[in-house]
Order: structure tokens, then C-alpha cells, then sequence
């Protein structure tokens, strides 16, 4: 069985942003194969991230991105599985787990609302902040108790987590990585 970390990142947070650049090096030290998906060439904003119809949209696009992404490993059913993904990249990183009838671990930063139609119950491990201007906090909160999901929040964190102070932002980042290692 393989061990296999697949990243699928946010409109503007790629791999080598913070939360998925450190939980990728976390994950290869756990002896997972990386693999980084690429949702680049997309036409898409961060304020399209509030238009449910628009996302639905780009999560397809996405899924079939993910799908050419992963090819080369043929069929991934029997492997161990990990999804770290940022913002769309955690409905997309659920609604494909759904749509293939995978079971993975799922690491989401910044979740968006729509995770709820896709995400599993007890399925996933978000991390949120209560400052983020894309995605409802209270909401967040009511899916992951809805769901029975592990929620973490980053009390003042926006929508990439950080605060602005960069001594909090740090501690965060290590308490947030220390988190996903006992997910590892």
C-alpha cells in the first residue's frame, strides 16, 4: 500500500504558501509521496469564492484537473491517503473523495461553507479563522458539529490564517503543524 499527500491549493495559495508548504514537508517526513496539484489558468478571484454557482463550476474544472493530476498512479483505493487542501482546494479535495468513494484523511485550511454538501461525517480537520472576510465563521462552527469534524480556530486569523502580528502568526503556524502531525 502507498502512501500518498495530495495538496490541492487555494485561488491564490499555492504550495509553497506557509500552511501548504509546511504540512507537505510534514507529510514527506512521514513518508508520504507528495504530489501538488495545479489549479493555475483558472479564471477565478477571491471574490468569486462567495458565488455558489461559480464554485460549482470551478470544482468540476478542478476534479478533472485532480483526475489528469493523479493519473499516473492508476487506482488510489487501496492507498493511504492524504488530502491537505486551502480554501476551494477543500471542497474540491472532499467533493473528490465523494465522488471517487475514497476514504482519506482530510487536512482543510480555510474551509469554505460549501465544504458541508461534500465533506464527510467525522471525515476531515479544519482550520479556520474567525476574522476570514471568505468564509462564515458561525457557519464553519455549525458544519463541524453537524459533521462531527475537528475544528481548530485561529482566534483573529483571516482567510490564510494569520493574525498580522507575526510572533502570534508564528506560534500559530507551529501549533497548526504539531496539529497535523498527530493527523500524520
Amino acid at each position: 500500500m502507498r502512501k500518498i499527500a495530495i495538496v490541492f491549493p487555494g485561488v491564490g495559495y499555492n504550495k509553497d504558501r506557509p500552511l501548504l508548504y509546511y504540512t507537505g514537508k510534514l507529510a514527506k517526513q512521514c513518508g508520504y509521496e507528495l504530489v501538488h496539484l495545479d489549479f493555475s489558468g483558472l479564471n477565478w478571484s477571491k471574490e468569486a469564492l462567495k458565488d455558489r454557482e461559480f464554485l460549482l463550476r470551478i470544482v468540476d474544472v478542478c476534479i478533472q484537473k485532480t483526475e489528469a493530476g493523479l493519473e499516473r498512479f492508476g487506482d488510489i483505493s487501496g492507498d493511504e491517503l492524504v488530502f491537505i487542501s486551502k480554501s476551494i482546494g477543500t471542497v474540491v479535495a472532499n467533493a473528490y473523495a465523494e465522488k471517487k468513494h475514497l476514504i482519506a484523511k482530510q487536512i482543510c485550511f480555510s474551509p469554505l461553507e460549501m465544504i458541508r454538501e461534500f465533506v464527510r461525517e467525522a471525515g476531515a480537520v479544519l482550520f479556520c479563522g474567525d476574522a476570514d472576510p471568505y468564509a462564515e465563521y458561525a457557519t464553519l462552527t455549525k458544519i463541524a458539529q453537524e459533521k462531527n469534524l475537528e475544528l481548530h480556530t485561529i482566534y483573529g486569523g483571516n482567510h490564510s490564517l494569520e493574525t498580522g502580528d507575526l510572533s502570534t502568526d508564528l506560534e500559530n503556524m507551529k501549533e497548526i503543524v504539531d496539529i497535523c502531525r498527530k493527523c500524520l
